[in-house]
């Protein structure tokens, strides 16, 4: 079961104008679930996106780059679970590009208008004639009306789940420009997470309007402060992909710079609504049953509070302690100490679990009692706050426990 994360509920989620969803079961790898959604965007709509730094990208990926950096304007998007087309090779490449040109030719766009997105097992080719065969439906879904609902968004975040339990959606209404704005996001991924381009699959749509020149910096900084702040794992997936959608249909002047007053208007308001679906991907973890924020402050730099977190963040040891909420909190030293942090002085670091006091200055604080370490770990949300003692700068990460579960999970995945 997922940490206190709810199930998105229909009523709450805002349809964005400008944007239709169609979803469809095209049988992909499981009978009798939806598997195959298209995004269909009104002409005009900004679209940036960052993807995964795996170098062994997969071939939807890969098409995704070639196609925004057409400048052609995106126009669809195409996404399957099931199967991810990576280490496909040439036969995977033409697979994402015949998707596509399958698509584009229905809607009567050119082919670089779409872009590709999987999820699912690696390895294995991509059942066109299963994707292909589910395209009509899917388009006869999105042309139902969805002005009044947020089902149609639902259904998508239910579309793109692969081990996930629940569906992870959410929305957020606020001013721009002295215009009603509203945006909605979905994301999928509960393994193979970590702060690399972290969100496994990701989906923002807003209809403010944005600048096309500044929405790859948009989207880069959105994921920088939500979903590559996440670790389930520490496996960087070959397929993750974050997009982010402006379609200006709320009529204010584009934001033409995210240093402008407008922009960090923008960013304020949108940043909320990334950082809960990347938290939804972290409660949602594979077997997870804690939720913990790792906090470092006192840095020189955000560099290398960002080391120390994601060492404490990425560490079995520390996540297998939560789980058993044990205080074996000398792990927790220990990957500080393995951060790469070439001149840390150990004899500065302090370290809080939740209010507790646990070191300082590098050792044992006196008044730490390790019953007050147990009382600490039981709940289900459990923040770990690391001082380095050299500098103001400060990070955050958020991590899950490891669990039973999660092995049980990743070794019947295939099955």
């Amino acid at each position: 079961m997922p940490v206190q994360l709810p199930v998105p509920v229909e009523a709450d989620l805002l349809p964005i104008a400008g944007v239709r969803i169609g979803i469809a079961e095209a049988g992909i790898r499981k009978a009798h679930r939806k598997d195959l959604t298209v995004f269909l965007l009104d002409e005009g709509c900004s679209v940036g996106a960052v993807f995964t730094r795996n170098r062994y990208a997969a071939a939807p990926v890969q098409v995704c780059r070639e196609h925004l950096a057409s400048g052609q304007g995106i126009r669809a998007l195409v996404i399957n679970t099931g199967n991810a087309n990576a280490g496909t090779g040439e036969s995977g490449l033409a697979n994402a590009r015949q998707t596509c040109v399958a698509l584009a030719r229905s809607l009567q766009l050119h082919h670089e208008q779409v872009l590709p997105f999987s999820t699912g097992v690696i390895m294995e080719p991509l059942p066109m004639d299963r994707l292909l065969g589910g395209l009509p439906a899917a388009l006869t879904h999105a042309a139902q009306p969805q002005h009044d609902s947020g089902a149609h968004w639902l259904a998508a975040a239910q579309g793109i789940m692969t081990t996930d339990t629940v569906p992870k959606a959410a929305s957020v209404r606020f001013t721009l420009g002295g215009q009603a704005v509203q945006a909605t996001g979905i994301a999928k991924g509960a393994g193979m997470i970590r702060p690399n381009m972290a969100t496994m699959l990701g989906f923002l749509a807003t209809d403010a309007a944005v600048s096309p020149a500044v929405a790859n910096e948009l989207a880069r900084r959105l994921a920088d402060v939500s979903f590559n702040r996440v670790t389930v794992d520490g496996d960087t997936s070959t397929n993750d992909s974050f997009v982010v959608i402006a379609t200006g249909c709320a009529g204010h002047a584009p934001v033409t710079d995210l240093a402008s007053a407008e922009g960090q208007a923008l960013l304020a308001a949108l940043t909320p609504l990334a950082q809960r679906l990347a938290h939804a991907i972290v409660r949602d973890g594979e077997g997870a049953t804690k939720f913990i924020t790792v906090r470092v402050e006192g840095g020189r730099n955000a560099e290398e509070c960002l080391k120390a977190a994601y060492a404490v963040a990425h560490s079995p040891l520390v996540k297998t302690a939560f789980f058993a909420s044990d205080p074996n909190l000398g792990r927790i030293l220990a990957a500080v100490g393995y951060a790469g942090i070439d001149d840390l002085d150990v004899g500065g670091i302090d370290l809080w679990l939740g209010d507790v006091h646990v070191v300082t200055q590098g050792g044992r604080h006196p008044a730490y009692r390790e019953e007050d370490g147990q009382r600490v770990m039981k709940p289900a949300e459990i923040t770990v706050r690391i001082g380095l003692g050299r500098g103001s700068a400060c990070e955050t990460v958020w991590t899950c426990d490891f669990s039973h579960d999660y092995v049980t999970i990743n070794a019947d995945y295939r099955s």
